[in-house]
């Protein structure tokens, strides 16, 4: 929507400049590119200018709708500027009402937008190390929309960031997504996880929606090549409370790390 409405300023502006100066016909797509790019600029200047202005010290405890309005209008830009296809599957079974947790696998940095795009109705709030919370722009935007930072070297910092999200289902801020294996796969492979995320479920009582994402790290790749890079996301199931009630968190995290091999085959299963 971004940039579809940029261009049509620039054609729209364009076109009343030609008209009026009668310039030669040649000079029309120069004024398009020209005033284009300065569109663009003005957009990452704003996009400057919101961030900018987060304190990231300051505690947040209400989602901004402003920022998450923003942020998905950005996304959506940033997707079609990468040449991103989106295919996904099974997406019309997300709950339509209440909160609930939603777990995926991680191969890439642009995981997190991917989700956010496909599940911009859903509110979702992201679990996420805190190192990214020093990253241009993102950091601002999830601190807005309530993500939340773990330390994933530091178990009680992290247990602290669990109750929190805990904290945001139970008052209904929030739906929360969590990447399980901790870190992005290096090789592609889905990695064990890590069963206390599976906490947030099992204290809020809420579904879990298990989800599967491939080929998000082929996007920069076939970027340099200008192709297109096809990314696929399914929702593969979603497990209600009374069918995970008297796991622990490990049969839990199981149970999810099967479903999610179901989806993706068992060539993305990891061995030692």
């Amino acid at each position: 929507m971004l940039l579809k409405t940029i261009a049509g300023v620039s054609a729209l502006v364009s076109c009343v400049v030609y008209a009026c100066m009668g310039w030669a016909l040649w000079t029309l797509p120069l004024l398009f590119v020209g005033i284009y790019g300065l569109l663009f600029l003005l957009a990452v200047a704003f996009l400057w200018a919101i961030c900018a202005v987060v304190d990231l010290d300051k505690p947040q405890e209400e989602d901004s709708p402003f920022y998450r309005r923003i942020m998905h209008l950005y996304i959506e830009a940033l997707i079609q500027l990468v040449r991103v296809r989106l295919h996904t599957k099974g997406l019309e079974n997300t709950p339509k009402e209440g909160r609930f947790l939603l777990v995926c696998n991680h191969l890439f940095i642009a995981d997190p937008g991917i989700v956010l795009h496909c599940f911009r109705k859903s509110q979702l709030a992201f679990l996420t190390k805190k190192e990214n919370y020093d990253l241009p722009f993102i950091g601002a935007f999830m601190h807005r929309i309530l993500c939340q930072p773990i330390d994933r070297e530091n178990d009680r910092q992290a247990l602290k960031s669990i109750i929190k999200c805990i904290q945001l289902i139970k008052e209904d801020k929030v739906s929360v997504c969590a990447f399980p294996e901790g870190y992005t796969s290096k090789d592609g492979k889905l990695h064990p996880f890590r069963p206390g995320v599976f906490k947030i479920a099992q204290k809020t009582n809420v579904p879990i929606v298990v989800c599967t994402i491939q080929n998000t790290r082929q996007i920069f790749k076939n970027l340099k090549h200008l192709r297109h890079t096809d990314v696929e996301l399914h929702l593969v199931d979603i497990i209600p409370p009374e069918a995970y009630a008297g796991m622990n968190t490990v049969a839990l995290s199981d149970m999810v790390y099967e479903k999610m091999i179901a989806d993706l085959g068992e060539d993305f299963r990891y061995s030692q």
